[in-house]
C-alpha cells in the first residue's frame, strides 16, 4: 500500500501538469516566446548547434505536454520547440488522435519550418509515448532521416501496446473517453500488431546516421510491457530509469513531464559528448 501511495503521489503533479492546471499557461495555447520556448527567431548556438523539436504524446498538446522539459532545455541553451499534430475534427486539446502516418506529414512539414527558421539543416527531435515512435515514421517514409541528428524517446511504444494499455490512458485525461466514439486510428495504429507498426518494424528498427536513445520505466502502465519501447540496432541506447535511480516511481506520464531524471538523461543524449551521470540526484538539479 505504501509503494502505491507514493507511486499516487508522483502521478498526481504529472497528471496536472499536462491537463494544464498548475501552469498559468492556458491549455493548447502558443508558449510566449518571452520563454524561449517555440521562439522561431531563436538562432542554435555553437554549444547546441541544432535545434531540439518536441513530439507529445497521445491525447497530449504542444504546451502541456511540455511545460517541465522545455523550460528545463531552454535553461540550459537550446532552441526548443513543440507542435501540435494528429488533431480530429470537434476534438479540443486531446491531440494525437488521428492516423499517425498522417502526423508524420505534420511533423515532416513543422521540422522543415524549424529549420528554415534557425538556418540548420538537423534537428534532433524528443518525443513522449506516441511522440517517440511517430518521428520513426517520418524517418523511414517521409523524408526525415536527412533532417535528423538524434531521437530521444521517453517511454515510447516503438513495438506497440496492448489494447488495455491504452485503454487505461484514457483515465489520466478526464474527459477524454468521451471521444471514444469517434473515429480514433491514432489509438488504433499503436496496438500490438498493426499494420502501422508492422511495415515500420520490417526490416530493422533504425536507421543509419541516426541516434537513438529510449528512456523508459518499469512503473509504466501504459507501454505494456515497458520493454516493447526499446529498439534493436546499431547507435541504440535503451536505458531504464530506476538503473540509474532505483527510487524513481515515475510512470507513464510523469516521466515525461515532471521527472527530472528522464530530463538529465535526455540532456545527456542530445549532448553525449559533455553528458554528466544521471543519479537520483537529479532529481533536484
Amino acid at each position: 500500500m505504501k509503494l502505491r501511495w507514493s507511486r499516487l503521489c508522483a502521478v498526481l503533479p504529472a497528471a496536472a501538469l499536462a491537463l494544464g492546471l498548475i501552469t498559468a499557461t492556458p491549455a493548447a495555447a502558443s508558449p510566449t516566446v518571452s520563454s524561449g520556448w517555440n521562439d522561431f527567431s531563436c538562432k542554435p548556438s555553437s554549444a547546441h548547434p541544432r535545434p531540439v523539436v518536441l513530439v507529445h504524446g497521445t491525447f497530449g498538446n504542444a504546451v502541456d505536454n511540455w511545460v517541465g522539459l522545455a523550460p528545463y532545455l531552454v535553461a540550459r541553451g537550446y532552441c526548443v520547440f513543440s507542435l501540435d499534430y494528429g488533431q480530429l475534427p470537434g476534438v479540443p486539446l486531446f491531440y494525437g488522435l488521428g492516423p499517425i502516418d498522417a502526423s508524420a506529414q505534420q511533423l515532416a512539414a513543422y521540422v522543415d519550418r524549424v529549420r528554415a527558421a534557425t538556418g540548420t539543416d538537423k534537428v534532433d527531435l524528443v518525443g513522449h509515448s506516441q511522440g517517440g515512435m511517430m518521428p520513426r515514421v517520418y524517418l523511414k517514409f517521409h523524408g526525415g532521416a536527412d533532417k535528423v541528428h538524434t531521437l530521444v524517446g521517453l517511454a515510447p511504444d516503438n513495438h506497440g501496446t496492448t489494447l488495455s494499455g491504452l485503454t487505461e490512458l484514457l483515465d489520466l485525461f478526464p474527459g477524454a473517453k468521451q471521444y471514444l466514439d469517434k473515429f480514433t486510428p491514432g489509438l488504433t495504429d499503436q496496438a500490438i500488431g498493426s499494420d502501422l507498426l508492422a511495415r515500420l518494424n520490417a526490416g530493422g528498427d533504425t536507421l543509419p546516421g541516426i541516434h537513438y536513445t529510449v528512456i523508459a520505466t518499469k512503473y509504466d502502465e501504459i507501454v505494456t510491457p515497458y520493454t516493447s519501447g526499446f529498439l534493436n540496432g546499431p547507435d541504440v541506447h535503451n536505458v531504464v530509469l530506476q538503473n540509474l535511480c532505483a527510487l524513481d516511481l515515475s510512470e507513464h506520464l510523469a516521466i515525461g513531464t515532471v521527472d527530472r531524471i528522464a530530463f538529465h538523461e535526455t540532456a545527456n543524449a542530445l549532448d553525449p559528448a559533455h553528458a554528466t551521470p544521471t543519479t537520483c540526484a537529479s532529481a533536484a538539479s
